[in-house]
């Protein structure tokens, strides 16, 4: 959110501007105890359920759940863009800002640099693929099918097994490790000093539509048993390289999904390139990543028409299913084709050669008929409240389809299906539309699912006693929390108090880029009840009924896996996964 305003400034301003002030500006505001309330500016209320705190700076109103500081009033009331806002306060408070010319420069400046250094880091770690250590990775390239031209045309790489051997070569070239750690390329020890991120590991450079390194893939190569490393680790985000916002091999495969006017959507890097050497060309991966609006929109570039093909595993199938609603919502025309169980495509290409993966793909369903084989498998629809899941599952999709025209077909092919009355579904579409709804300056709908009272009460505590985030941090992981709205939260907290910040939740909102963790620290700070006594036994009560609900979630999980690996057969995957069942049991007596 902070869209590279220096962090510093953002927070000058901040502490300058009085909301109260800037809020009563614009509405009528009354004094209510600590704070005061007013009647919503965002939607139609008799009953004032808007609050402003002067003490946390910050708004939120319990009607319709608008939460923010001073920025965000301004983005949502004026209909500001951020840097907009900011200008617009800066002003109001007398702050300098960077020029913005100058800013412009400064970022070309640096995106320039790490674009340079990505490239000098990839031509490294080629040429380290051909010397003599190297040639685990270059066998490890062959033995998975790539030939020495593939490796050539993917750039494909090795980081040699040493701490600081891609960093001693970059600063012979002049590039200093500031640098480096921004690329993503170098990691700070605690102690002082950098070392190389990538390590024995086989390299997968990531480029964008043009070209340019972005980042980088790393495969282990040494898989000894017991090791905990990561199977695939990847650059972090950097200034040139945002995960959600690029696809793997579009700068082989754009004008071949031009010629076709379709793509074919795989999911890893081994996914994409097997099926590019075999003569797939239009054929893109999405980076091993849940789909994003930003990935759809950069495919609609070149064409309309999606065919996936994921993994046949469980979570390749939900992965399919998030999916299939963002390429709806784009209007584009969506298939999807279905992998044997324990096939993806690399191994499905090379075993059953490339007609067949054509013919695969040309016989791909339709997103319907997907979709509702899969509702079928996980719900009895001789069960009447089952087949109503099945029926509210599909109307969520059904839902996103901007033409009513074809919306009532698929309602009225629904309807045919599970044997259900017509009317009945366009009144359950109905309430689905009434919630989606976007805010048009008249009364608006939300149904969200309530905020995990315990970690509603940590995240308080937390923003309270903020000497209590040490302790909690050392104790529970961001992962650990149920609710994806608090781990988002809790991430950026934990990001901030590491980092030496105040925790305070107006310049928190400046950190946070999704409007439900948004709300939750709103409403948190809002709390007005009885503040516990005991925290430090509270805090300690809250921690083990998260890591307990954590580990009931994991075992649910792996009991689903267990069950899809034993109807599939698939002998090796199911001993590994009740090693993993049975060590998760140990850890939780």
């Amino acid at each position: 959110m902070t869209n590279r305003i220096p962090e510093n400034l953002l927070e000058d301003i901040l502490s300058r501007v009085d909301i109260v002030e800037l809020i009563s500006g614009y509405i009528p505001l009354k004094k209510a105890g600590r704070n005061f309330k007013a009647c919503c500016p965002f939607h139609r209320e008799k009953t004032p359920s808007f609050m402003v705190s002067p003490e946390r700076q910050i708004y939120h109103c319990f009607g319709c759940n608008e939460s923010g500081n001073a920025f965000k009033f301004l983005m949502a009331y004026e209909r500001f863009d951020f840097p907009e806002a900011v200008e617009f306060l800066a002003r109001k408070t007398g702050v300098i800002l960077p020029e913005k010319e100058k800013r412009t420069q400064e970022n070309i400046s640096i995106t320039t640099q790490l674009f340079k250094i990505n490239e000098l880091a990839c031509a490294y770690y080629q040429k380290s693929l051909d010397s003599e250590t190297g040639s685990s990775a270059r066998g490890y390239f062959l033995k998975r099918g790539i030939p020495e031209e593939g490796i050539k045309l993917f750039k494909l790489g090795f980081a040699e097994d040493k701490w600081d051997g891609l960093i001693n070569y970059l600063r012979s070239k002049g590039v200093g490790l500031a640098l480096l750690e921004k690329a993503g390329l170098a990691i700070a020890k605690d102690r002082g000093g950098f070392y190389d991120r990538f390590r024995n590991r086989a390299i997968f450079p990531i480029f964008d539509i043009k070209s340019r390194v972005l980042g980088f893939g790393a495969r282990l190569l040494d898989e000894t048993k017991g090791s905990t490393a990561a199977k695939y680790i990847n650059s972090p985000e950097s200034p040139v390289y945002t995960k959600g916002k690029n696809l793997y091999g579009l700068n082989l495969s754009k004008e071949a999904i031009r010629e076709c006017d379709s793509v074919i959507m795989v999911e890893g890097y081994m996914d994409f390139i097997i099926p590019y050497t075999y003569g797939i060309h239009n054929i893109v991966a999405s980076l091993g990543t849940a789909l994003t609006e930003e990935q759809a929109g950069l495919l609609k570039r070149f064409t309309q028409n999606v065919v996936m093909v994921y993994d046949a595993d469980a979570a390749g199938q939900m992965a399919t299913l998030r999916a299939l609603d963002i390429f709806i919502e784009e209007g584009m025309n969506v298939r999807i084709a279905t992998l044997p169980a324990g096939m993806d495509p690399d191994l499905y290409m090379k075993k059953n050669g490339l007609a067949s993966f054509k013919e695969m793909v040309n016989s791909a369903k339709s997103f319907f008929e997907y979709k509702l084989s899969v509702m079928k498998s996980r719900y009895n629809t001789k069960e009447i409240e089952e087949r109503a899941m099945v029926a509210k599952e599909m109307l969520i999709s059904i839902s996103k389809f901007k033409d009513s025209i074809v919306k009532s077909e698929y309602i009225k092919l629904l309807a045919q299906e599970l044997n259900v009355n017509e009317e009945a579904l366009l009144e359950e579409i109905n309430k689905i539309k009434g919630i989606k709804a976007p805010y048009n300056g008249q009364n608006r709908t939300v149904a969200k699912a309530p905020f995990n009272p315990t970690e509603s009460l940590l995240i308080r505590l937390m923003l309270e006693e903020s000497e209590l985030i040490d302790s909690i941090r050392k104790r529970l992981e961001p992962t650990d929390f149920q609710d994806e709205r608090t781990k988002k939260l809790v991430t950026v907290m934990f990001d901030l108090f590491s980092q030496g910040k105040t925790l305070e939740p107006n310049k928190i909102i400046n950190y946070l880029d999704d409007s439900n963790s948004l709300e939750l620290i709103c409403k948190s700070a809002f709390k007005d009840d009885a503040y516990p006594e005991d925290k430090e036994k509270v805090v300690e009560d809250c921690i083990k009924l998260i890591k307990s609900k954590r580990l009931s979630h994991i075992k649910q999980r792996l009991q689903e896996e267990i069950r899809i690996a034993e109807q599939n057969k698939d002998e090796e995957k199911l001993h590994r996964l009740k090693d993993e069942f049975c060590e998760l049991l140990k850890k939780g007596r």
